[in-house]
Formats: C-alpha cells, structure tokens, sequence
C-alpha cells in the first residue's frame, strides 16, 4: 500500500511543476510580446522629442526628404512621371469626348444633307432622262439612224402593158416596167430553169455549166418569179449539128411566147448569148423579142437598140479561174513589139444570120455600103514594119486556117495560146474594126479586146464606131485607145507619142476591168446584173459579213487584273468611255443614187475605196466622202481651231469626235499568253470591245477564267487553222477601226491611243508600229523581204496595226484567191498579203507610228516568226504577190509620225533618220 501511494505522490509533484513552468513561460512571453513593444515605442518617441525635429531617427520626415535615400530615388522619379502621365491622359480622355460629341452632330448634319442631295439628285436625274429624251426626238427628227429602207416587193398580179410600135423604139422608160422593181426591193433575180424550153438542150454544155454556177454563187437569184423584178434566159451559145438545126425566127418568137412569165411582151426579160466563139450565131437576128433586152457579144446596128440591149464580153474562162502566174508583169512597160496584129479578112459576105425571107443583109445595106479603109490600114502598118523605126509585127495572112468569122471582118489567127505568146511581147495591140459599118460589135473583136487586156497589152481600136462591152458604163478611153480609120496615117505618131507613165496607168486600168468584168463566168454574170440593176438605179445588195460562232468562256477576276496593271506610259490618255460600247454607223447618208456614184463605181481602177460593182460594198461601208474627209494632214483637234495638249488628250477631236475601234487578236494554243495580253487592255480608251480569234481546233480550257477588262470579249471559233482568219469581216466587229494585234505584242496604251488618233487622220491606210521593207536582189532578179531597222520602210506589220474594216472585204472576198491560198499553204505571209493589198488599192505607202523598238512581251513562247524558215517563204510570197498583181504594189516612204506630246524614246544609232511631226 505505501509503495503505490509512494509512487502516486511521486509522480504528482512533477505534473505541477511543469504546470506552473508552462504557466510563468506563457505570462512572459506575453509580456515581451505586448508589454514590451509598447514601452519601447515610448521610450523611443521620448527620444526624437527630446533630440529635436532635426535628431528624429524614427517617425515621419516633412517634404521629400525620405527620396534623399540613394536607392530609392529611381522609384520616386518613376512615381511623378506616372502621375504626370496619368494627368495628361484623363486631360486627352476629356478632350477627345468632347471631339466625338461635336462629329456626332456633325455625322448628324451630313445625314440630313445627304438626304436632301439624294432627292436634289434624283430631281437632277429625272430632269437629265427628259432633258435626253427630248434631244433624242430632236435628233431623230433632223438626223435620224439610218439603216437598210424596208423592202418592197411587186405585186403578185401583173397589170400588163401594150406592146411597143416598133421593137428598134425600146428603150427603158417604154419597155421596161419599173413597177416590179421598186428601189428597195434588193433587185430579186429569177432565172428559168434551161430544161424548161426547147432549145435548152442544145446549149453548148460548158456554157450551161459555167452558168449554173455562176447562178448559185449570186445574192440575187430567186426562186420565187412572183416577186422578180428581172427574168433571164440563156439563149446560147447553141451547138449546131445536122441532125438539129435551128428553129426559124417564127418559131423562136412562139417559143418564146410559150414562157410562163413572158407576159404577151417579154416586158422585164433579158435575153443572154453567151460567146465562146469568134464565129458565134446571132440567131435572134430578125426574131421579135418585144420588150425583152438582149446582152450578146454580136449585134447588127438594125438589131441593136442603144440604151436597152447590152454588149458583153465572150465566155473565155467557162469554168476555171485565170492562171497569174501566166499572166505577164505589167513592167517593163515598153515590151519587144510596139503593136501587132495578125489576122485574115474574110472577103466574102457568107452570113451566119438566119434571115427571115424575103429579105437578106445585102438587101438590108440598101446598096449604100460605108468607105472601106481595109486597104489603107494594110498598106499603112506594112510601110511602118518595113521602117524599122520601131519593132512591130504585122500579118495579114494567117500561116494555119483561119478561124471562121462575120463577112468583113478580120478572122483570128492560130490557137489562143499562140496568139497570147505574141501579146505578151507587145506593147499596143490592135483591133480592126469590120468593115461592115452595121456590125456594131462583133465576137471576134472581143475576144481580141479580151485577150490584149489579159496579158497587158493596150488595146488600139481602129474604127470608132464599134461598141465596147458595157459602153454605157466604162469609159474605154482609159483602158484603149480609139482611132478612127481615117487617123490610120497618124497611129505610128500617136502610139510613139505616149508616155510611159500614161501607157503604165492604161495597162493598170485595163488589168482591173478584164479582172472585175471579163475574167470569170462569176464575173460576166455578175456584171450583166449589175448592168441592169445600175441603168434602173437599184443600189446594190449589202456584201455579207461573217458570222462569228462565239466559244462561251467564264469571265472572272484573275490575279493582278486591276486598271493599275495597264501600261499607260507617262501621260494621261483622256477620260475613259463610261457608255456603253458605240458602234460605227453603217450608214451615213440617207437612200440616194447620184451619177457621180454610177460613173465612179464603174470607171475607177483601184484607189482610195474603190466600190466594185460585182461586190458591192456601198450600202454597208461609209461614202467616199466619209474616208477622204478625214483629211490626210495631221491635225490635233478638229474644225482647224488648234488647241492645247491638254484638250488634244482629253478628247478625240478631228472630224468624228466620237469614234472607238475593236481589238481583233489571233491566238493559237497560247492561254497564258493570251490572258496576259487581254489584261494589259484593261482601262484602255475607246475600246469598243476585243475579238478573239481563237485559230485552234481545241476548244479553250474549261477551268480558263478570262479577265474582266469592263468590255465584251468575244471569243470566235474557226472552222479551220488559217491566218486568213485575222481579216475576215467578222459582224462581231461593229466599228469601221480595227486594231489587229498579235497575243504576244506588248503595247502601252499611250502608243494605242496615238495611232488610233493617227489612223483617223489617214483612215485609207494602215497605221501601225513594226515597220519593215522591200528591196530587190540584182544578183538573183528577185525581191526580198527585209526587217532590219531603216530609215525607209514600204510595210507596216499587222501584228500591231490599225486598219479600215473596208478592207477585210476586200482581202477575203475580192482579193485573188491564190494570195489567200498561200498564206494557208506557208502558214505565213498574210500581213504582206493586207500591205499589198492597200497599197494596190490606194497607191500610198502605210504610216508608221514610235514605238519602242521592241515590243514583243518578254518570255512568251517562241513565235512562228522566230522560224529559221520563216524569211526565206516570205522572199517567196512577195515574189508571187507581184505575179498576181503583175507589179511589185508596194511604195516606199520615209515618212514616220511622231507627236511632241509623246516622249520619243529614239536609240542613238537612229538620230539619222528623218522624223515628222
């Protein structure tokens, strides 16, 4: 027991004192805790009282005297500038709430003014539209748009007239109606079938060929007689045999009757013989046509009624084109011969009419015959042959059988081409009239006028009162001399006494007429028609244009296509065409028919925009006057009142102050190229819209996205690869100014828009920028093409030319096939081609205009041009362009156009060359 009270007592005396340890540690640390700071804080504050405010160490210091401290002066500083900063911004905050308060009221005022100028606008604009339609009406009353006058055609019922007194008594106004032909009627032509009346299967079969197709080949043929104005019937040439002689002369008027649209008088028939002989047979002679005409090589003066029947030329060609490369050069211009003549009077009177008894053409010359000066011709040529004083060649014997011929007149010797050969080496040829004074136009003296103006030898007619095919049209006495017999004396003189310059310039003119009139049975026939539809003041049927087939093409906005892309060189270009693209007119002067057009039409060998009469260009195309109007000098604004630089680039000025021109691009498998080309035209002015001629057989990519330039883009399919296609008259093209580019030329518009302005102050030539030339090669007796830089140039590359619309007519349907065939064989030569063709058509050089000495689109691919044998088939070319034309057409000039408002970009190595402006 005490042993566990021990241990009790033991342990509990420890407990207690560790208890009232832990006790005086918890009241001490208590009191440093909390008695201590205190008597500390007060015994310190004592201290700084009693030391003075100078000795405080601890307690606040007055001003800045903490900042004294070194180390932390740097945050004192960056305080302040915090502060200032602070203060600037709350200053700018205040100020710039009051900016916004004062533009709100002003965004405030704008709306309302805003809103009052859209209603003055819209005000404006209404007084604008009526303001416009009342100049419209006043336009169209003084000046209305012309366009082709409606068409009139005949009624179906045919009054009928009575038949004249007397046949030799027609004339047109009492033998032709001209009711069926009213002037807008288009001059529809029916043409009876040759198998529907009897002697139509005796015609000469080549004759019907040749006719036929010259039927299918022209616009006027209808097949409707009820509105027919004119009615033809091939007549001949007849083939005579034994077993079917000729009808009489009665019979032919029954069968002639027996047409279904003879109409009891014929009245608006035309009765056609067509020649292939020199002996043809006038068997309408003594057949009463009534009021039907009659075209044929051989007339009687009993038989001809002038004025209403017409002369034609002979059917030499039947149905095959001239070959050029036979036909001789037009120089030299004196040949080996001055004049020949071979030929063998027919004595005898045997006649190859069919005469109605019981008169015969002896009896008809009523025993008075006219003077016969066969006899003084022969002797006179023999006494000049045997002179010597110049080379002639005369024979009045022919070495074969001659061929048969009328009675009195002068037979053909040998074979055609015999008689060719010896043309060739002449200079004059002769045709000796008959001696009979009632033939007034035989077949034999056409063919021999025929063939003298095939090779280029001048026709003499001896005997002046023959008639010449369409007399009443052509003036001769500009393609043949006409010597009365009783001057046979005097020949020698008067063809010695010709000029060179006059006999180049008849031989020219005489080459045009066989070409346009003689040439083709397309061309008889197409010149008969024109005959008619031109003495009844018909005008002509608008030549076609060709239809463009457009390739759809998606148009987006490519990368880098913006208005800033176009090249536009230093200077402004004038103001940009905001209106919708404006065509040339095609029309420019209401419906007339003057003399002058009749007689220019037919009489002019090739100039300035000469109008052919078998391809009629002049309702289409601008006047005459319209083209030459223009003037040829160059002059910066129109009306001759000068002007400004400034004025001459903000608008067109000249004599059509408003005016755009077409891009007509040829392109063959180059998409790239192409796009980048069509890109550069973005934001040119007086662009009226781009042409494409997409020369291919493959379509365009599908995925190929065509810039949007702000203008048509029309993309034309081909129907074969051909270069002839950059010419061809396209309807897509609606303006008379065509910029023909290639897809690789690079042009800036400044230099586009000069020779724009430069082209309507010349619109007959071309106006471009590559310049090249040609020259002759003495060591081969050949020409040459050149394109190394000169001084002097005679053509104008189309690559980056301006030409007239006109033209494109005239390459594609009146120039001589042949030219076109080779530019398809060589794939080559088609600009030579246009530059002979203008300079053939307009005697003048082309115009060059500055440009920078290359400008070919840096890394395109390579061109054809760039072909080793590219050169040596343009030698070629220009070597069988002067065989066609039998001349060398191209005209040398110096002449280059530059402008002072234009900077001349001019490389020292050509400081020589003369330069105009």
């Amino acid at each position: 027991m005490q042993r566990s009270g021990g241990i009790v007592g033991n342990s509990g005396q420890p407990w207690v004192l560790r208890r009232v340890r832990l006790t005086w540690l918890s009241f001490m640390l208590f009191f440093i805790l909390v008695f201590f700071p205190l008597i500390a804080h007060y015994y310190l504050t004592t201290i700084d009282e009693a030391g003075g405010p100078d000795k405080r160490i601890f307690g606040p210091r007055p001003g800045g005297e903490l900042c004294e401290a070194k180390h932390v002066q740097d945050l004192c500083r960056i305080r302040e500038s915090v502060s200032e900063e602070l203060l600037q911004l709350e200053a700018k905050r205040q100020e710039l709430n009051g900016e916004i308060a004062r533009l709100n009221l002003r965004i405030e005022a704008c709306k309302r003014s805003i809103d009052s100028a859209k209603q003055d606008l819209l005000q404006l604009k209404n007084v604008i539209s009526q303001t416009e339609h009342s100049y419209k009406e006043l336009m169209a009353q003084n000046q209305p748009k012309l366009s082709l006058p409606v068409r009139l055609l005949p009624d179906k019922d045919d009054p009928g007239y009575p038949p004249p007194k007397s046949a030799q008594n027609c004339r047109l106004h009492t033998c032709f109606d001209y009711a069926r032909c009213p002037l807008t009627s288009g001059f529809p032509v029916y043409v009876y079938d040759i198998g529907s009346y009897p002697w139509g299967e005796k015609l000469d079969p080549l004759v019907k060929q040749a006719f036929a197709s010259s039927v299918k080949s022209s616009v006027y043929v209808t097949d409707n007689p009820n509105i027919a104005c004119l009615y033809i019937v091939l007549v001949g040439e007849i083939q005579e045999s034994p077993s079917s002689p000729l009808a009489s002369p009665l019979d032919l008027e029954k069968q002639l009757k027996a047409l279904p649209y003879w109409r009891l008088d014929g009245h608006n028939h035309l009765l056609v013989h067509l020649s292939r002989k020199s002996l043809t047979q006038n068997f309408l002679y003594n057949v009463s046509t009534g009021r039907a005409a009659v075209a044929q090589s051989t007339f009687f003066e009993r038989q001809y009624r002038e004025g209403f029947d017409m002369v034609v030329s002979p059917l030499v060609h039947a149905l095959s084109e001239p070959n050029f490369l036979e036909v001789p050069p037009q120089v030299p211009v004196k040949r080996k011969y001055l004049f020949t003549f071979q030929g063998e009077k027919v004595e005898s009177l045997r006649s190859s009419l069919l005469e109605a008894p019981p008169q015969s053409f002896e009896e008809e010359m009523e025993g008075d015959p006219p003077a016969d000066y066969d006899d003084r011709i022969i002797g006179t040529l023999k006494a000049v042959q045997d002179s010597h004083l110049d080379q002639v060649l005369v024979e009045f014997t022919c070495k074969n059988q001659p061929k048969p011929s009328l009675p009195t007149e002068w037979a053909l010797c040998g074979e055609r081409e015999d008689r060719l050969e010896v043309l060739k080496v002449s200079t004059f040829a002769l045709v000796i009239s008959p001696g009979d004074g009632q033939l007034v136009a035989s077949a034999g003296c056409s063919m021999r006028l025929f063939e003298a103006l095939e090779v280029g030898a001048v026709p003499v007619v001896l005997g002046d009162h023959s008639k010449l095919p369409y007399h009443h049209l052509i003036r001769w006495s500009e393609a043949v001399i006409m010597v009365p017999k009783p001057r046979i004396m005097e020949l020698h003189f008067l063809l010695r006494s010709i000029s060179d310059n006059d006999l180049l310039a008849m031989r020219r003119q005489g080459r045009f007429l066989w070409e346009t009139y003689f040439s083709t049975s397309e061309s008889i026939f197409s010149t008969i028609l024109a005959s008619v539809r031109t003495s009844i003041q018909i005008p002509a049927a608008p030549i076609r244009e060709e239809p463009a087939q457009e390739i759809p093409h998606k148009a987006g906005k490519l990368a880098g296509t913006d208005a800033n892309m176009a090249d536009n060189g230093d200077l402004d270009l004038g103001p940009v065409e905001v209106e919708p693209p404006y065509a040339s007119p095609r029309f420019l002067r209401n419906f007339t028919y003057t003399a002058a057009d009749v007689y220019h039409t037919w009489n002019r060998a090739p100039g300035p925009f000469h109008l052919f009469p078998h391809t009629p260009l002049d309702p289409v195309l601008p006047s005459e006057a319209k083209f030459l109007g223009s003037g040829t000098g160059f002059r910066p604004i129109g009306g001759g009142s000068g002007g400004s630089g400034k004025e001459f680039q903000a608008a067109l000025g000249g004599n059509v102050p408003r005016e755009q021109f077409t891009v007509v691009m040829l392109t063959y498998e180059r998409e790239e190229v192409l796009m980048n080309s069509l890109e550069r035209l973005n934001g040119l002015p007086y662009l009226n819209k781009v042409v494409v001629v997409w020369n291919s057989p493959k379509p365009p990519s599908d995925d190929l996205l065509w810039p949007d330039i702000g203008l048509p883009i029309v993309v034309v399919h081909t129907e074969k690869n051909s270069l002839n296609n950059r010419f061809l008259p396209w309807d897509a093209v609606e303006t008379e100014a065509i910029l023909s580019i290639d897809d690789d030329a690079h042009l800036r518009h400044d230099e586009i828009m000069f020779g724009f302005r430069v082209w309507r102050e010349a619109r007959d030539r071309i106006v471009g920028f590559p310049g090249r030339f040609h020259a002759w090669d003495v060591n081969h007796q050949s020409w040459l093409y050149n394109s190394n830089y000169s001084c002097e140039l005679s053509m104008v590359l189309t690559g980056a030319a301006f030409f007239h619309k006109y033209y494109a007519y005239l390459y594609s349907y009146v120039m001589p096939q042949a030219i076109r065939d080779m530019v398809d064989e060589y794939i080559n030569c088609e600009d030579i081609a246009m530059n002979f063709l203008v300079s053939h058509i307009t005697r003048k050089p082309p115009i060059k205009v500055t440009s920078r000495w290359t400008f070919r689109c840096p890394g395109c691919p390579q061109a054809l041009s760039h072909d080793d044998s590219h050169f040596h088939e343009r030698h070629k070319c220009i070597n069988f362009f002067v065989k066609v034309y039998g001349y060398m057409p191209l005209l040398y000039t110096q002449f280059r156009v530059d402008s002072v408002l234009f900077k001349t970009r001019l490389p020292h190595d050509k400081t020589k060359c003369f330069k105009f402006i």
